[in-house]
């Protein structure tokens, strides 16, 4: 599988950092779980209305703490994982919604798993991994190079259960039949 992602990846706006993301392989080493990430959604600074850094406390700072950074943390009883991604001096995160499940040593693919608690739950995510760095060798969670898809296979769309949004459609998302072909060729 590919090197891991640089640091500097996730020093840009987290919707640019967002649709870079698509096709990239997330891997838990410990539990040899693996997948291609095709849905992600950009949270940015207090001034979105939907980000967890309009509360303050641990989830702003985190959010404003080392580029690729795991941020945690608890919703509906499932935990959801974001990845810190931002401009230096501002905050920012892309949360995981979705991943293609592959074999980590002969890259296979899988069905799709669609949802942040489910892809959490693959990849065996906790609060334990919550401030953990992914862009290391060292690391049990990795980032690491994958696909550069081409923006003729994403969808873009709203942000999904936000009452609040961005006036910009911040959801995206690979058209997986698309992607499947290009895994197959």
């Amino acid at each position: 599988m590919r090197d891991v992602l640089e640091r500097d990846f996730f020093r840009r706006r987290p919707d640019i950092v967002a649709m870079d993301l698509l096709g990239k392989v997330i891997l838990n080493r410990r539990r040899e779980a693996a997948g291609i990430i095709i849905e992600v959604e950009p949270y940015f600074g207090p001034e979105d209305p939907a980000s967890r850094a309009r509360k303050g406390g641990d989830l702003a700072r985190t959010m404003g703490s080392e580029p690729c950074t795991a941020l945690v943390y608890g919703v509906h009883r499932q935990w959801l994982l974001n990845i810190v991604a931002h401009e230096d001096g501002e905050l920012g995160a892309v949360l995981m919604r979705g991943i293609i499940p592959i074999d980590p040593v002969a890259f296979k693919p899988s069905k799709p798993i669609s949802g942040p608690g489910r892809v959490t739950k693959y990849l065996g995510v906790d609060k334990s991994y919550h401030k953990a760095f992914l862009c290391s060798y060292d690391g049990e969670l990795q980032l690491r190079h994958g696909l550069s898809l081409d923006t003729s296979i994403i969808i873009r769309s709203r942000r999904v259960g936000v009452r609040e949004d961005l006036p910009e459609p911040f959801n995206f998302k690979v058209r997986v039949e698309e992607l499947l072909k290009i895994l197959k060729s």
